[in-house]
């Protein structure tokens, strides 16, 4: 099992935590890209699927490195809409 099969496990696992490190690894390996422009300065993230025009925004967190439950909750509705997960 490689390593998005693994994340794509922890997504789908209620009791798991997600890092802010493995979902920009997630994403660059689903070709999105962060888009650095306009209003997403600080811990505001936008990230984009050019192919699809697919957009994922979100806060960065902090202090921790974790993402929240309603972030991650988020995710996985956006990740089974573009059929990721």
């Amino acid at each position: 099992m490689g390593k998005i099969e693994k994340l794509i496990e922890k997504f789908l696992n209620p009791g798991s935590t997600i890092t802010f490190q493995e979902l920009e690894y997630f994403l660059s390996k689903n070709d999105y890209k962060e888009k650095k422009t306009g209003k997403t300065s600080g811990s505001r993230k936008a990230y984009i699927n050019y192919k699809s025009k697919h957009i994922i925004r979100l806060h960065k967190p902090h202090p921790g490195n974790n993402l929240k439950k309603y972030v991650k909750n988020y995710l996985i509705k956006e990740f089974k809409k573009e059929g990721l997960i």
